[in-house]
């Protein structure tokens, strides 16, 4: 059944995202966490921070390593070809239409009318992740704070975004470790 489910899930999000990985991120948190409760949003960030470092297609890298941890190395394969099949799909037939149909009107109405949806969803994914943060360890302010400089470093800067999640991660690893090293420090005196 847990294969049926991971099959379900990804397939679901690969035939709703249209538009590729921006629109398929928020399916994907809509299933994994809130549908299927594999993990929470907090262990969703991670993982989607570290797909965002990789290079390759974002949808797929999740699905890969979500199928994994859940269904091991079958459901990644799974889950994997769940988020594929529906593209391949969707490619041909729409290609096909569309290329029939390029010229009218209604063809460039609907192209256009993804975008605002798309942003609508990825703007309510990170409002949540925004909400969720007021819950950490760091906080509003220090999310905030983070929220303005990345804003700076990625729009004014024009610094890749895998960069600053590497940097992001090196920082909390280096924090972690620093923050270990401490307890033991303490607990020795």
């Amino acid at each position: 059944m847990k294969q049926l489910h991971i099959f379900i899930a990804f397939f679901r999000s690969g035939i709703l995202g249209y538009g590729g990985g921006p629109s398929a991120i928020p399916l994907v948190h809509k299933e994994v966490v809130d549908n299927f409760k594999w993990m929470d949003s907090d262990e969703f960030g991670d993982i989607l921070a570290l797909a965002n470092a990789l290079p390759g297609p974002i949808n797929t890298k999740m699905a890969g390593y979500i199928g994994y941890r859940v269904g091991g190395i079958v459901g990644m394969l799974n889950a994997i070809l769940a988020s594929i099949v529906p593209t391949i799909i969707l490619m041909i037939l729409l290609l096909t239409v569309l290329n029939a149909y390029k010229d009218q009107p209604w063809v460039h109405g609907m192209s256009v009318a993804v975008v605002p949806v798309v942003m609508v969803m990825l703007g309510t994914l990170t409002w949540d992740f925004v909400k969720k943060s007021t819950n950490s360890k760091l906080g509003m302010k220090w999310a905030i704070i983070f929220i303005i400089v990345s804003i700076i470093v990625l729009e004014f800067l024009h610094i890749h975004p895998a960069i600053i999640i590497v940097l992001l991660l090196v920082a909390a690893l280096w924090k972690k470790d620093s923050a270990n090293k401490e307890k033991k420090e303490a607990e020795g005196a």
